[in-house]
């Protein structure tokens, strides 16, 4: 079986959800309740400077974090039919925005585009399901892990492909730039099945529309979307075997310590009060 680790953050929280993801193009703006105490904090923009020397909450966008997404993985970042968003990271995300007195902004873009913009400047942070590797580390700074996620197979009820060993000569379908990509598209030397086994998408729906259309054999995504997807196109399952366990956390760009530190501190709050166990619990309930 091929079984993967993604890299531990220092505080894992131990939460067994799931995703990853890229779509649209669009952008828009959602809020969350503003408090007081804005903790210190750093933004990855031109607008940084005597007022982040000082330790005041300086952001891309003054008095608001702006934070990048894709809004097409459920349960994590969805559109509603109004044009909002709802999921668990953007309560999350709202919650965080709270604590340091700041409105939540966000903008939903393809998943790739999401990384770059905080690398670029043009958001404070992402969150989008992100899974901590080597290579986002290595151009993004990430906080305390806030979930552990499961990717999965997905496969036709009928399909001869009963575990992960199966997946040799398989056609394989992803979501582009996910680390389910990542893996899959990797070397037979490192785990993986190569580029040409691999067919990337835009995002996670588009890849299972392929699978019932017979274009791929089975599709690797995260497990939370996964079910929803299921769930939704009947004559699909999910494999038993998992393939790989990976943490997610919230990516800012490199070198930005005062917004790291300022959100790990929410996080830690926010994990003590109860606030994302109850978010979590309210899209993904106990079974």
């Amino acid at each position: 079986m091929k079984k993967y680790m993604a890299m531990a953050t220092a505080l894992c929280l131990a939460l067994s959800l799931a995703a990853c993801g890229g779509s649209s193009s669009s952008s828009s703006a959602a809020s969350a309740p503003a408090s007081s105490a804005a903790a210190s904090s750093e933004a990855a923009s031109s607008e940084a400077s005597s007022s982040a020397a000082s330790g005041e909450v300086t952001t891309v966008v003054s008095g608001k974090l702006t934070m990048s997404t894709n809004a097409a993985f459920p349960p994590y970042e969805m559109t509603t039919d109004d044009g909002s968003f709802e999921g668990i990271d953007v309560e999350i995300a709202g919650a965080i925005a709270d604590k340091l007195g700041l409105e939540l902004q966000i903008d939903d873009m393809d998943f790739d585009a999401s990384l770059l913009a905080v690398q670029q400047g043009k958001s404070d942070m992402v969150m989008a399901g992100v899974t901590v590797n080597e290579e986002r580390l290595a151009v993004m700074d990430f906080s305390d892990s806030y979930a552990t996620g499961i990717q999965v197979v997905i496969v036709p009820e009928d399909s001869d492909i009963a575990s992960i060993d199966d997946l040799e000569g398989k056609l394989i379908g992803t979501q582009r730039g996910t680390t389910g990509y990542l893996y899959c598209s990797d070397t037979p030397e490192n785990g993986g099945y190569g580029e040409d086994a691999v067919v990337a998408y835009d995002d996670g729906l588009t890849a299972v529309q392929a699978l019932m259309n017979g274009q791929v054999d089975c599709v690797v995504i995260d497990n939370a979307p996964a079910q929803s997807f299921v769930e939704s196109n009947p004559g699909l399952k999910i494999l038993d075997t998992e393939f790989a366990v990976e943490d997610y956390a919230i990516g800012v760009n490199k070198g930005n310590t005062a917004l790291l530190d300022a959100i790990n501190t929410a996080l830690a709050e926010l994990t003590e009060d109860g606030t994302i166990q109850a978010i979590v619990d309210k899209y993904i309930p106990a079974e």
